[in-house]
């Protein structure tokens, strides 16, 4: 398994939508908190990366993936708010592993990746948020992440279901 930053002018690049949608999809249908719910809504899916990779395209984010030696397995994203007040943070969106290549250090790798990208870019600080309800805080703290903040009831999972959604910031 390896990381790697994709390039803006691989951004649009088929394969790599591909891979990249079905992760998203199967993730998404295994029960993991990147931005939809089971089933996964594959139109509004295929939307979201498309904007996303045209975001990468543009050079505005910072697209990183797993590459497992056949196909990519893993993404996540260094998104820029495009405030002249924010230059020297981003929020990491998106962040996901096929299931099948979960609980093998595959999230580690990719968490990994992205904050030496971050590195890279100069940035001082990563934010990130999570859906409660998940113990997604038993991966991140680990990984130097401390929670900053709380927003009750901020993601609507199903009619009358809410889920806190909780931020966290890691200083570089």
């Amino acid at each position: 398994m390896k990381y790697v930053e994709v390039e803006p002018d691989e951004a649009l690049d088929p394969a790599l939508r591909a891979d990249l949608l079905d992760t998203w999809i199967t993730a998404t249908d295994a029960g993991g908190a990147v931005g939809f719910t089971a089933p996964a809504p594959a139109e509004q899916v295929a939307e979201t990366l498309d904007d996303a990779l045209g975001r990468v395209a543009a050079g505005l984010d910072v697209l990183g993936v797993l590459h497992n030696g056949e196909r990519y397995v893993g993404m996540g994203l260094l998104v820029t708010r495009g405030s002249a007040l924010q230059p020297h943070w981003r929020t990491m969106l998106r962040v996901m592993v096929h299931p099948q290549h979960q609980g093998n250090g595959a999230g580690r790798l990719l968490m990994e990746g992205l904050r030496s990208s971050a590195v890279d870019l100069g940035l001082e600080q990563l934010q990130l948020t999570i859906r409660d309800g998940l113990g997604l805080e038993k991966f991140y703290e680990p990984l130097g992440y401390r929670v900053v903040g709380r927003h009750p009831r901020a993601i609507l999972v199903a009619p009358g279901e809410y889920r806190d959604e909780i931020m966290f910031v890691q200083d570089l």
